[in-house]
């Protein structure tokens, strides 16, 4: 029994000794981020010049910081993560530990990109309203009152859109009226990679996928369906997955959210069915008419003042 304790021990010393180490390394500016609830991600360039982007005011440039210090901080998180970063094995990517919200993080050393990089996704805690979307200009008076519909009808709505066209921030806007709609009797079940959406529905399941016990998203779809889900929401579909996501959607659960990487709504469905087709089915062009019911397409605009707009709404049933 001690020595488990002295174990135990120890490894909470050695936790603690790595979380100080890791403050260190960041230093209270960037540190100072992860209490900054507007801060969606924290961006370090292979020129070691660091950048932030926060809800609602788009990208800033923060500063620099030695190439010395963002090596060390890929190796602390390859040691958090169990594993190492070398030249043959570049790339670090994972969860942070519970002291850095879980962020996800993602870092790389040469000779895979010039100097070393990282980047790190903070999860939201603070939602961007449908409301902000509309007195933003983001998204039109028009689109809103489309989506709110949708929510109400119990559609079921794929976000698309490019890397860090706010995808998520979208989702969880939407989320935000299905929350406030719901009462004790819709439950509502979420599946992601990394945890970030959020829901403050009185109902609410969340799952995270887990590759080192083997649970991918498709495993943790057919789980979702004995847990008599109402809704379904899903972060990031990128596998075969889609495939269990669209029957799920399609067997008494509608009203559910995604995201999908894509360029436009056309683009979005081509995409989910070649993913179907990752499951080693034929194409699915019926199964996801009768699944989806919109498409959202969020794209970044430098002309606008917030860097992004909805470009599009699609109708899947017209």
């Amino acid at each position: 029994m001690n020595e488990i304790t002295l174990q135990d021990k120890a490894t909470i010393e050695a936790h603690d000794r790595r979380i100080t180490a890791m403050r260190r390394i960041l230093g209270d500016e960037i540190i100072h981020l992860f209490e900054d609830k507007m801060v969606v991600e924290i961006m370090v360039n292979p020129d070691a010049e660091v950048f932030v982007e926060r809800l609602g005011s788009g990208m800033e440039r923060l500063g620099r910081i030695s190439s010395s210090r963002i090596e060390s901080f890929l190796g602390l998180m390859a040691d958090y993560l169990g594993t190492t970063v070398s030249r043959v094995k570049p790339v670090v990517e994972g969860a942070m530990p519970i002291e850095f919200m879980r962020s996800r993080f993602a870092g790389a050393i040469p000779p895979l990109v010039e100097g070393a990089s990282f980047s790190i996704r903070l999860p939201a805690r603070s939602v961007f309203t449908l409301d902000q979307y509309m007195e933003n200009g983001i998204m039109l008076p028009e689109q809103g009152e489309q989506i709110l519909s949708a929510v109400e009808n119990r559609k079921n709505i794929l976000v698309a859109g490019g890397t860090g066209s706010g995808k998520t921030t979208l989702s969880n806007a939407i989320i935000d009226v299905i929350s406030k709609q719901s009462g004790i009797e819709q439950r509502i079940v979420i599946i992601e990679d990394t945890r970030e959406l959020q829901c403050t529905a009185p109902n609410v399941v969340q799952f995270l996928t887990d590759d080192d016990a083997g649970i991918d998203m498709t495993r943790l779809l057919k789980l979702t369906l004995r847990y008599r889900p109402d809704r379904i929401l899903v972060g990031e579909v990128r596998d075969k997955a889609a495939l269990a996501l669209l029957k799920a959607w399609n067997t008494g659960h509608p009203g559910g959210i995604a995201t999908l990487h894509a360029n436009n709504p056309e683009a979005a469905l081509l995409r989910l069915d070649q993913l179907c087709q990752e499951a080693g089915v034929p194409p699915q062009k019926d199964l996801i008419h009768e699944a989806v019911d919109l498409v959202l397409q969020i794209t970044r605009d430098k002309t606008h003042p917030e860097g992004r707009r909805i470009s599009a709404i699609y109708d899947v049933k017209k």
